[in-house]
């Protein structure tokens, strides 16, 4: 394989990085909105179960209806958000912490990437040099 074919194939190798890291933020984003999309569907869950049972306490005493339902649904908001609250700083922390080691990662895989394409290109220039010695040395 030419040196040429190789640098050629070393950028489409470059370039395929580079596609396959936009998917992967791409499919990153997709998989929190699923996740809000479960978390929000599980508390809906939550609540309806919650008021179904309300209704059933309602039915047996009804004149404390109003105020168990406001006490309930109050203490039920309350929960989620705190409850939501702690899951999203824990998930944040979770996130953070892979991402930062990810980018090390990535951070060290570059840097070789660029030293090797350093020693590609001292390589490539001792080739030439080479081939024109050769080739100088065949005139003589």
């Amino acid at each position: 394989m030419k040196l040429s074919e190789q640098l050629a194939e070393l950028s489409r190798r470059a370039r395929s990085v580079e596609d396959a890291y936009a998917q992967a933020e791409k499919e990153a984003r997709d998989k929190i909105e699923a996740r809000k999309k479960q978390a929000v569907v599980a508390a809906q869950s939550a609540v309806e179960k919650i008021n179904q049972q309300v209704k059933t306490v309602a039915d047996k005493a009804s004149r404390d209806w109003a105020q168990l339902q406001s006490k309930i649904t109050s203490d039920m908001n309350d929960l989620a958000k705190y409850a939501a609250q702690a899951k999203h700083k824990i998930d944040i922390q979770r996130t953070e912490d892979r991402a930062e080691f990810l980018e090390g990662d990535a951070g060290f895989a570059i840097d070789y990437a660029v030293a090797a394409v350093q020693q590609a290109q001292v390589a490539v220039l001792d080739a030439v040099e080479a081939r024109r010695v050769a080739e100088e040395a065949k005139r003589t």
